[in-house]
């Protein structure tokens, strides 16, 4: 029997980071979690626990925005981003210089999507996106089997959408303000509300502001880019799962029956990811065997 390769998975998020020694979600050998603090204690500690395992590939799934055209000098760099100090840190060449192993370099929500395609609810699906909303607001996007790319990648996060009448909040995030991420990220609804998510009421009405907003984002992929399925995660969403019914019900009353969206099954579209919480470590993972299929 042939074995499967062996994979060091780092994921690099907004609060924590997570290097998995796996290769794939029915087999997880190590699992090393480190707050994401200062760059060099961070990546120090990463660095580390993979100096302690044997593996066949590397796969880094990281927080953004990312330098992914691979003939930048910065390649696998975080470029200009909210999380202090973090700024213009290299978080893929220092491991491939120092453990000599084929490596993909993603951003983490791109590599969630990717691990949904291979092992989650997107699996047989040529378009999708998978969205993580906790410290920040991510969404990957996948067209054509692959990660949608540009002159960079997508942040579909900090787009802005249509306010909900009476919304004054001039929204949290430092560079555009009230956009998605500035209005529904972990940090956003602790500005708007007085209070962190985990302590807002279940039925409060802070949450139909919630529905709303995300709502909008979802309205603009679906429109934009047709996805087959759209499977939401992060901290957040995954608190509240029952925020799932008024959401499809308020994507639905927005897309209104327009053209080949009308009918659409909401349920079926839209929804947690398969891998529930370990989509974002299995996207490392993924990473790293994509870097061996290349």
């Amino acid at each position: 029997m042939t074995q499967s390769p062996l994979i060091a998975g780092l994921e690099l998020g907004g609060t924590k980071c997570v290097a998995l020694l796996s290769s794939g979600p029915g087999d997880v050998r190590d699992r090393v979690t480190v707050p994401t603090t200062d760059p060099v204690t961070t990546m120090a500690v990463l660095e580390a626990a993979l100096d302690g395992w044997a593996f066949d590939a590397v796969g880094v799934a990281s927080f953004g925005p990312l330098e992914l055209d691979p003939g930048k000098p910065d390649h696998g760099s975080i470029t200009a981003t909210i999380k202090p100090g973090w700024s213009g840190t290299d978080v893929s060449r220092r491991f491939a210089e120092r453990f000599g192993k084929p490596l993909e370099v993603q951003t983490d929500v791109n590599g969630a999507a990717l691990a949904e395609a291979r092992w989650g609810a997107a699996q047989g699906l040529s378009s999708h996106a998978y969205i993580t909303i906790g410290t920040g607001v991510g969404v990957g996007t996948i067209v054509g089997g692959r990660p949608a790319q540009g002159m960079a990648h997508g942040e579909a996060g900090h787009m802005r959408v249509g306010r909900a009448p009476g919304d004054a909040f001039k929204g949290w995030c430092p560079f555009h303000g009230d956009c998605v991420e500035g209005l529904i990220a972990g940090p956003a609804l602790a500005a708007r509300f007085g209070v962190k998510g985990e302590a807002l009421p279940d039925e409060g009405p802070e949450w139909d502001l919630f529905v709303h907003d995300l709502a909008g984002l979802l309205h603009n992929l679906v429109t934009t880019f047709a996805p087959q399925r759209i499977a939401i995660g992060g901290g957040v969403m995954s608190a509240r799962e029952r925020l799932f019914v008024p959401l499809r019900e308020r994507l639905a009353s927005s897309i209104a029956g327009y053209g080949s969206f009308a009918g659409l099954d909401m349920e079926a579209l839209v929804g947690p990811p398969g891998l529930g919480a370990m989509a974002g470590p299995m996207g490392a993972v993924a990473l790293g065997l994509e870097a061996l299929d290349a």
